[in-house]
């Protein structure tokens, strides 16, 4: 059984939900937007702003200073460095050669080669020298470095209790911001929430109702969206407080509207069949049926027993005959689906009851 009786009001039901989500989807495009500039209204936070000046320039400059000549120290000594390893296998090649001429002239015993002698030892020592000479400016170029590398540590470590003492006042400056935007985002939220709210219960069953679930589905998504999770931590206790009253009231709500619901359904279990059949809807009654409840009390009823007319837990009536061709009908139709009588005070149906037996 279908759930509504008009087709084409069913599409334009659908239609018009879709409307109501277009409408959100836009008011929650704008208020996106909105929220997030927020933060700019209350200005941008520069670290720096929250550091003695006066006192971290002269580290700085002497810390940028040290780099400079670290940098420097260590291009010059990387040139040292190769310099001294080629004057080093400059000086060992000679060497190698040297010890092989000296053996070729103990051997050849030549007296007349003593004054190239005397040459190739004042060249191997002035090769030596000359190490040396390249040996001393890789350490110098070391010294240099590390002394470069020290007072970059040394401004280093002044700095920090400067930086350290910058960041905590940053950081409550910035716990402030962002309890100023939250004010701000909270300003804006809670009169949507009750806007919301007030058109939820006196408007949305009127003709504007589209645009009055779409107001309150973007109200709902402001909250739960652009404000929750900006609500400020203090190590969770804002954040699950809030969430402790929401569920309790809602809790809360959710009780007493299922207890008045049941005590509404006992109340009018004990009331005549006419009297709920007036409080009944007939898209109502369709939509519970066609789902195997009962119209009245909403518990499980076996539609396809052909001999139930009667509802087995709260007595209402679900089948009745047409007063004109006693056909068997839902009673809540307004029509017998088989002659199209309709159903009037003055032309009330008949009780169910088996049709006569043709006679022969």
């Amino acid at each position: 059984m279908a759930q509504t009786l008009r087709l084409t009001e069913t599409w334009f039901n659908r239609g018009l939900w879709l409307l109501a989500l277009v409408f959100a989807a836009f008011l929650i495009g704008l208020g996106g937007t909105i929220v997030g500039d927020l933060p700019q209204v209350d200005g941008r936070i520069d670290p720096e702003k929250f550091i003695d000046q006066a006192a971290i320039a002269p580290l700085r400059s002497a810390q940028n200073e040290a780099r400079i000549a670290q940098e420097a120290a260590q291009t010059k000594f990387e040139q040292a460095d190769l310099q001294n390893d080629s004057a080093v296998y400059a000086y060992n090649n000679a060497q190698e050669t040297f010890r092989n001429w000296v053996a070729t002239r103990t051997a050849t015993q030549q007296p007349g080669q003593d004054a190239e002698l005397v040459a190739r030892t004042a060249e191997l020592d002035e090769l030596k020298a000359k190490q040396a000479l390249t040996q001393a400016a890789v350490e110098a170029q070391r010294k240099a470095l590390l002394d470069a590398g020290q007072a970059l540590q040394r401004a280093g470590e002044q700095m920090e209790p400067l930086l350290a003492e910058g960041q905590e006042r940053y950081q409550a400056a910035l716990s402030a911001s962002e309890l100023r935007v939250f004010a701000y985002r909270l300003a804006l939220t809670l009169p949507l929430l009750a806007l919301a709210a007030w058109l939820f219960k006196h408007k949305r069953r009127s003709q504007l109702w589209p645009f009055v679930w779409g107001f309150v589905l973007f109200a709902l998504f402001a909250f739960f969206v652009e404000l929750v999770p900006y609500l400020p931590s203090y190590g969770g206790y804002v954040r699950y407080t809030v969430g402790i009253l929401l569920t309790v009231i809602v809790g809360r709500w959710l009780i007493k509207a299922a207890n008045r619901y049941l005590a509404q359904q006992k109340l009018a279990e004990t009331q005549p069949d006419p009297v709920r059949r007036q409080i009944l809807t007939y898209d109502t009654a369709l939509i519970r049926m066609s789902k195997s409840a009962c119209p009245g009390c909403e518990r499980p009823v076996d539609f396809k027993n052909m001999e139930m007319d009667f509802c087995p837990h709260c007595g209402i009536g679900l089948f009745d005959r047409c007063p004109k061709c006693s056909t068997r009908k839902n009673a809540f139709a307004p029509f017998c689906h088989s002659c199209g009588t309709p159903v009037t005070e003055a032309n009330p149906p008949v009780a169910a009851e088996p049709p006569p037996l043709p006679t022969l």
